[in-house]
């Protein structure tokens, strides 16, 4: 870790991964969470993993990911408020069109969007939306967002730039290192909440 950098050591984070093509940064951005000291889970949704596999995160971070609300185990925890009562932040990354409208509307039908509903109150949010840039620019796309941010959740991205299917504007997901600095930000001054 470079000496200007942020430790992030002994915090908790859950990363959320929404099915978009970005999810591929997701692993990158897995990495640089873990090389800055942070604990990092992985919590995916089932079109997410179309596009990554859960062995890819699970390799990364050595923990089990979480994929269902079915998920078994052998101690039975309730999966989406055991994941909200250890956590100090949680990461949607990439955050499709279809999370962020779920989280607007308190949608709770799968792991993610349920374990969103059940952190409310019990850390920060950090999103980094990623879509086509039509999709970014529409007006539910930015009703929800605005939503959103009134309700607290905190933002990164998206940036400009060419898109996977070729249009160019607004809608790319934040790179790795940016959503690793506004992480830092966020829990900056802050002590883990286990420790």
């Amino acid at each position: 870790m470079a000496g200007n950098e942020t430790s992030l050591n002994g915090f908790e984070l859950l990363l959320c991964c929404s099915g978009g093509i970005a999810c591929y940064k997701a692993a990158d951005l897995t990495s640089k969470l873990l090389q800055r000291g942070a604990g990092v889970s992985v919590a995916m949704t089932d079109a997410a993993q179309r596009f990554v596999t859960p062995l890819t995160f699970q390799s990364l971070t050595g923990r089990d990911v979480y994929t269902s609300l079915w998920q078994g185990s052998e101690t039975y925890q309730i999966g989406h408020t055991s994941l909200a009562d250890r956590i100090d932040l949680m990461i949607i990354a990439p955050a499709t069109a279809n999370v962020l409208a779920k989280m607007a509307v308190g949608i709770a039908d799968d792991l993610v969007s349920t374990t969103v509903l059940a952190v409310h109150g019990a850390c920060d949010i950090l999103v980094a939306p990623a879509m086509n840039p039509r999709m970014w620019q529409a007006p539910a796309t930015q009703a929800n967002m605005t939503t959103l941010i009134e309700r607290g959740v905190h933002v990164v991205g998206p940036n400009e730039g060419r898109v996977a299917c070729g249009h160019v504007g607004i809608g790319r997901m934040a790179e790795p290192e940016e959503i690793v600095e506004a992480v830092a930000g966020l829990l900056d001054g802050k002590p883990p909440r286990n420790v």
